[in-house]
């Protein structure tokens, strides 16, 4: 058998090869690219993404820019204006020196950069495949900056796509990334959002400090429980500064932010070194949260020893993590006075544990003996029942503004598809589509039972705002995201009432384009003028709604005639009706945010960008004399369907959509040892 022959690779495969190393996963080119702002020393830096940075990822900073002139190269791999001479990385004092971040996108991506410095009349625009330029830059409006957008990543190496974790999860990967350097670059301004999304996940002030950003970002319970720590040492040229948590606090992975020489950067040996120190602080898996910044003697450090510079090799490093792990034992020790301790409530609906064996008996022998009732002490009395009703449930409604929206937009038609208890009931289609009994089989799988049965029989306390309500249930008080309840019970009505629902009948045909136009005019919107004129974008929006026209008025009860005017809306609970100022984004999220390729995936995504335009929606403060009214509308009419239909999602467990804030029978027992 005869040896295989050597063949140099083609240019594309290597680079492509190349790519692979720098950029693993979006997060590793978002680092890439925020040192890159930081290195031309941007003081605000806003990074956009869709899919977890899949779809699209953007950063857009202040810095100094890039000077038209150096547009054709900035692509190119070893092209870079930090170093010079190999003998530069002995002294290296920027993030970024090899020249291969933006080549390594440009080879998995489709790669966009908008730049403009302090001494140009306006900004150029450059667009790159596989580290060329697919066309001259051209001028453009623009701050002074560098905004640079990463599209379709991976979209030429499948294998790659596939092996990534969901959007979601590449979305928690990217916000790891921005918090931890929005802590150490305190003076930045950092912002991260999704796109079409009007709220951000994080967003820092200009010249804060770390530990006000890490209240921000990891909450204020970590915040104040932080020790500052600093080391120095002449002899081995290095200095450590930064925060770590007391022995008060702990948490079940250890989150260790790590910056040597300001370079994010992780050492296994320092983060089980200082664990070390903890174990006999901390109860058994239980760990802290640590940020160091470590400064090292430039020449001491070897940072040309990992594609995606993660870790990075210095001298004496044995000595220098004795010295650190020393200190913590210090600062640890200095603190051990006084320790706090927490208890973890049970979620809604979970059993307690009896307190004792005698407990127990006592439980047991009340369920034998069906002649003796189950003693109730005063610290298990409800005060309230689900079953109670208030008087203000038999009053009338309170009277409308004559301004409100509902009464402009809107005429009752008496063709809600609802019936009075003396007419007959209406006949319901029968939906045997497959893709909707699969979304309501998803449904029901992925459930809450605990929250379920907490919403079921609850007693609602009162609005908060109109993101936020109180709710009781047993012995418990919640405080719940009115919002984002609302959406999803709205999405899941939706779907189990796809073919069936009433007409909410516009009194005023509305202009399908005029309404486009209004869209995007708005900052939300995201428009800009690379994706053409509004005129011709709003045209496109009428001509595709008109088409699928047929099926939004059979299914969704969603009219729009043939002058591409909206004439009806879906009636999905008696008496609500969204409020309007939502109308003109929806209109043009239904054409940006909806697949109309897939079956499945369409029903799917149009549910929920009209839950999104139903909900009660969390921005919209209401006027003083509207109070009533949603006040009414969220007590006697989103949270009754909630109870009798909404199935609570696994993750609203997790997050605050559901967040415990008192329990009854601990409150007594504060109370009874005043």
């Amino acid at each position: 058998m005869e040896p295989g022959k050597i063949k140099k690779l083609d240019e594309v495969v290597v680079n492509r090869i190349a790519a692979g190393e720098v950029v693993q996963r979006p997060c590793n080119a978002l680092k890439e690219m925020i040192e890159n702002s930081l290195d031309a020393k941007a003081t605000q830096i806003q990074v956009t993404v869709k899919q977890g940075g899949l779809k699209l990822l953007q950063i857009q900073d202040n810095g100094t820019g890039i000077r038209k002139d150096d547009l054709e190269i900035v692509c190119e791999r070893f092209t870079t204006s930090k170093l010079r001479e190999f003998e530069d990385l002995t002294s290296i004092a920027t993030y970024g020196f090899r020249g291969e971040a933006l080549a390594s996108i440009s080879h998995v991506a489709h790669l966009t950069i908008t730049t403009r410095t302090s001494d140009s009349k306006c900004a150029w625009k450059a667009s790159y495949v596989d580290s060329k330029l697919t066309g001259s830059p051209k001028p453009c409006a623009g701050n002074q900056g560098t905004q640079i957008s990463v599209e379709d990543l991976f979209y030429n190496v499948a294998t790659r796509r596939k092996a990534l974790k969901s959007p979601s999860e590449e979305h928690g990967k990217v916000a790891e990334v921005v918090s931890r350097y929005a802590v150490h670059n305190s003076k930045v301004s950092f912002t991260l959002k999704k796109q079409g999304e009007n709220s951000t996940d994080i967003r820092t002030p200009p010249n804060s400090t770390a530990v006000d950003n890490i209240r921000l970002i990891f909450g204020p319970t970590v915040a104040k429980e932080l020790l500052e720590l600093s080391v120095e040492d002449d002899k081995l040229k290095f200095k450590v500064s930064g925060y770590i948590s007391n022995a008060n606090y702990s948490v079940k992975k250890c989150v260790f932010l790590l910056f040597i020489n300001h370079r994010l950067v992780d050492s296994s040996a320092l983060r089980k070194a200082i664990e070390t120190v903890y174990a006999s602080y901390l109860p058994k898996n239980n760990h802290p949260f640590l940020y160091l910044s470590l400064e090292i003697a430039p020449q001491n450090v070897d940072v040309n020893v990992h594609p995606t510079k993660h870790e990075v090799h210095f001298l004496h490093e044995e000595l220098i993590i004795e010295k650190i792990q020393q200190a913590v034992e210090t600062k640890l020790l200095g603190c051990n006075s006084s320790r706090t301790f927490y208890t973890q409530a049970l979620l809604p609906g979970a059993n307690p544990a009896p307190e004792s064996v005698n407990e127990k008996n006592e439980q047991e022998g009340s369920n034998i003996s069906g002649d003796k009732k189950e003693k109730i002490y005063a610290h298990q009395m409800v005060r309230t029942d689900s079953r109670d009703q208030k008087l203000d449930k038999f009053l009338s409604r309170p009277a409308k503004n004559n301004s409100e929206p509902m009464d402009e937009d809107f005429e009752d038609t008496g063709d809600t598809g609802k019936s009075s208890s003396s007419d007959p009931k209406p006949v319901r289609r029968e939906i045997k589509l497959t893709s909707i009994l699969a979304l309501i089989s998803e449904l029901e799988t992925s459930c809450h039972v605990g929250l379920r049965e907490s919403l079921k029989n609850m007693t609602f306390v009162g609005c908060v705002n109109p993101q936020y309500a109180l709710i009781q249930h047993g012995n418990k008080l919640y405080l719940t995201n009115t919002s984002s309840l609302s959406e999803e019970l709205f999405y899941q009505l939706l779907l189990t009432d796809f073919g069936n629902f009433g007409v909410l009948k516009l009194s005023t045909p509305a202009s399908v384009k005029e309404l486009a136009l209004i869209a995007l005019d708005l900052e939300e919107s995201g428009w800009s003028e690379s994706d053409g004129k509004k005129e011709d974008l709003a045209e496109y929006i009428v001509s595709l709604l008109k088409s699928k026209g047929p099926m939004l008025e059979d299914y969704f009860s969603l009219k729009i005639d043939d002058d591409g005017n909206l004439c009806t809306l879906p009636y999905v609970i008696d008496d609500y009706v969204p409020a309007m100022e939502g109308l003109p984004m929806y209109i043009l999220r239904l054409t940006t945010e909806v697949d109309w390729d897939n079956e499945k995936d369409c029903f799917q995504t149009f549910c929920r960008e009209t839950s999104r335009f139903y909900r009660i929606q969390r921005n919209n403060e209401p006027m003083k004399d509207d109070a009533d009214n949603w006040k009414w509308t969220v007590e006697h009419i989103i949270y009754p369907a909630m109870r009798k239909s909404l199935l609570p999602p696994q993750h609203f467990a997790q997050d605050t959509t559901f967040l415990q804030i008192a329990n009854l029978t601990d409150l007594y027992r504060v109370f009874e040892r005043c």
